[in-house]
């Protein structure tokens, strides 16, 4: 079959590789001349740990099943099985962790609670003080601001991939598309992933869908001079995510407040290590649209104050700041929107902040549902 692909982000471009994998000839198109959304603008985390139970989870374990094969074949994806660990700097969060580890579930996500002593051994570079860390094996990274372009390398090398930047797709013709230069782009299956950009053709083909639109602040700093072994999170970041809710959340949530700018700004930290030494570094949640167009001060000297507690030390400078906004589905319990908008063509939008992790597994599961 010839597949049409509609975005270039990391579910397009997962959706383009599960094509070619199938023998299938592809045509990825991209309104940009490089993807500019939520895929090159996040973690790179391949994040396992705090998936909801069910199918979150099983897609999640399903997906770093699957990165880590394809980052066998694309070395360029810069894919590493650090793990995770989460800081605990308080008694309540000591609870959290110590709750979630002793539940049935544990082993399989690669969870285990370590002592202030382990945490060192673990992640030297971690010399703030803690009373321990929660540990997940099974996350994993990339490089998200290179993984597409590599990917796409890889595809081309295969003969049935092409790659068509610059291009918006203004009809969907019963047999593909026609874009905004008036080409007709033939395809017997035509995959509309286009992240946060929900009006134009989908609004015309589709109408309203349930997702929403999320809007996050992050930055990057220049090289560390020591290696962080895995990838780092602090104790707000049980609060967004469901593996760890119970009777501990809720009493850290009721007795261990946020900071007022935390609060304000929806805050959790995570941070990665680049490849070249950087650290990536955020997060913040904005929901109510319209968005601001400013780029907030304020969450920035939260994440250097928390970064540099966990660190033990000052951060390096900062090298840029920046925003971006992902697509959301309004029901938590599902992992993504995809649906059949036509005989020949379907919708996959709405992973949330899952779309790095769960993408390769997303995509795995389009192909099943269209029987191909």
């Amino acid at each position: 079959m010839r597949v049409l692909v509609v975005g270039g982000g990391v579910l397009g471009t997962m959706h383009a590789w599960q094509a070619v994998q199938r023998g299938h000839e592809v045509l990825q198109i991209e309104r940009e001349q490089q993807a500019r959304g939520a895929s090159v603008r996040n973690f790179g985390l391949v994040w396992v740990g705090g998936r909801a139970p069910g199918e979150e989870l099983a897609t999640a374990q399903r997906a770093r099943e699957l990165w880590e094969e394809i980052g066998r074949q694309v070395d360029g994806i810069g894919f590493r099985a650090n793990g995770s660990l989460t800081a605990l700097r308080t008694p309540l969060e000591l609870a959290v962790a110590s709750e979630v580890v002793a539940r049935d579930d544990a082993a399989e996500r690669g969870l285990k609670l370590l002592t202030p002593a382990e945490v060192r051994a673990v992640n030297p570079a971690l010399r703030g003080e803690m009373l321990g860390g929660l540990l997940c094996e099974r996350d994993a990274a990339v490089e998200p601001r290179v993984a597409q372009p590599a990917l796409r390398q890889h595809l081309v090398a295969s003969g049935r991939y092409s790659w068509l930047p610059g291009r918006e797709v203004r009809a969907l013709l019963p047999h593909g598309v026609r874009d905004d230069h008036g080409d007709v782009h033939e395809a017997d299956l035509v995959l509309l992933c286009t992240g946060a950009v929900l009006g134009g053709l989908v609004r015309e083909i589709v109408g309203e869908v349930p997702v929403r639109r999320v809007r996050l602040q992050m930055m990057q700093t220049d090289p560390l001079d020591s290696r962080l072994t895995t990838s780092i999170a602090d104790g707000d970041s049980f609060r967004y995510y469901p593996a760890y809710r119970g009777a501990a959340l809720d009493a850290l949530n009721a007795e261990q407040p946020q900071s007022a700018v935390a609060v304000e700004h929806k805050m959790q930290l995570l941070m990665v290590q680049r490849l070249d030494g950087s650290l990536t570094i955020g997060d913040t949640h904005e929901y109510d649209e319209p968005f601001t167009f400013d780029v907030d001060s304020a969450p920035y000297g939260h994440l250097v104050t928390v970064a540099e507690s966990l660190l033990g030390r000052a951060l390096p400078p900062i090298r840029r700041r920046w925003a971006g906004v992902y697509a959301q589905h309004t029901d938590p319990a599902m992992v993504v929107h995809r649906a059949a908008i036509a005989d020949n063509a379907w919708l996959i939008t709405g992973p949330g902040g899952r779309g790095m992790t769960c993408s390769p597994a997303i995509a795995e599961c389009t192909f099943v549902e269209a029987g191909l």
